[in-house]
């Protein structure tokens, strides 16, 4: 069994989830990881590209049964998301388990019929099930409980009693902290904000470079690549420079002031669009270019030798 925090759940094991359609099944069913769940609804979907589709119900039901018995074998947890109010049903669920020697769970989502009802009706037209039945449903959930236990059932629980919030935060703050580069491991690190600014397509192309930190006051130096067309960026964890505006990325651009500066030349960008004006060369007389010789290009740059020198100074660690 896991800690006092999870009462009733095995670590790994058969878990069925049993309520009307509109219960909330799903939403409690997230509080797993994604490779756990097994939905009906989901695989509805892969069968004829519509969830909702009734009539791919009996071919989603085999995937469902097929995937269920590959992971039962592989003592591996498992949570079924499905309406799963008939017995037949659930019988076939608790025999594949104990086919595999694995505790079997069945969840109670005893959500009140009027709220059941009521959720049906922000649903696309497709995912909406018809009142008679989602009161069938919820008949045949309110018998079932006293079935469970003669049906094979090792633990019987209500949602209501269970403690998912803590391990579901938990999971969630683990993978931010991975995406964000800051779970002490050796991952990309910050593709959530990569995701954020450039769009998730982006993610396989992008490289961050290994001892490259403190480009031009930057904190890292990524590349995307494909072929032999790339951009440099550089991740900026104080975009203004006093602490109060968050994080951005620079690209790596031409000097726009001398043709034959050996610095770089930095502008900020904020989108895939920007990235694509980076590589056709749109942005390189853009007006925020900061080079690491010649500054922002401003009359004034040469009255400030301290900022100057600095700028070289970080060019130069930058690329020994």
């Amino acid at each position: 069994m896991t800690s006092p925090l999870y009462p009733d759940l095995p670590e790994n094991g058969l878990i069925v989830l049993i309520g009307a359609s509109g219960a909330g099944k799903s939403t409690l069913a997230r509080t797993w990881p994604a490779s756990q769940v097994l939905s009906l609804d989901g695989l509805r979907g892969v069968i004829s590209d519509e969830p909702g589709r009734q009539d791919a119900t009996g071919d989603a039901a085999d995937v469902l049964k097929l995937i269920l018995e590959r992971r039962m074998a592989r003592k591996l947890n498992t949570v079924i998301d499905a309406t799963n109010v008939e017995q037949s049903v659930r019988v076939e669920l608790v025999m594949a388990a104990k086919r595999h020697g694995m505790p079997t769970v069945a969840v109670v989502v005893a959500t009140p019929l009027s709220v059941c009802l009521k959720r049906q009706g922000p649903r696309p037209a497709n995912r909406r099930v018809r009142e008679d039945v989602v009161r069938s449903q919820h008949q045949a959930m309110t018998y079932s409980h006293q079935r469970l236990a003669a049906e094979g059932f090792n633990t019987i629980v209500f949602a209501d009693n269970l403690h998912r919030l803590e391990p579901f935060l938990k999971r969630l703050s683990q993978a931010r902290e991975a995406d964000l580069g800051r779970d002490g491991g050796e991952g990309l690190g910050d593709l959530l904000l990569v995701r954020r600014f450039f769009g998730p397509e982006i993610l396989p192309l992008w490289q961050w470079r290994p001892d490259s930190d403190l480009v031009t006051g930057r904190d890292r130096v990524a590349e995307i690549r494909l072929g032999e067309q790339h951009l440099t960026l550089a991740f900026r964890n104080d975009v203004d420079g006093d602490g109060d505006f968050g994080f951005g990325f620079d690209v790596l651009l031409p000097c726009p002031f001398d043709p034959e500066c050996a610095g770089q030349a930095w502008a900020p960008v904020y989108s895939v669009t920007d990235l694509h004006e980076a590589l056709t060369g749109a942005m390189d007389g853009a007006p925020d270019i900061v080079c690491t010789v010649h500054g922002d290009g401003v009359d004034d740059q040469d009255a400030d030798p301290e900022s100057r020198a600095d700028l070289q100074a970080q060019f130069a660690d930058a690329v020994a």
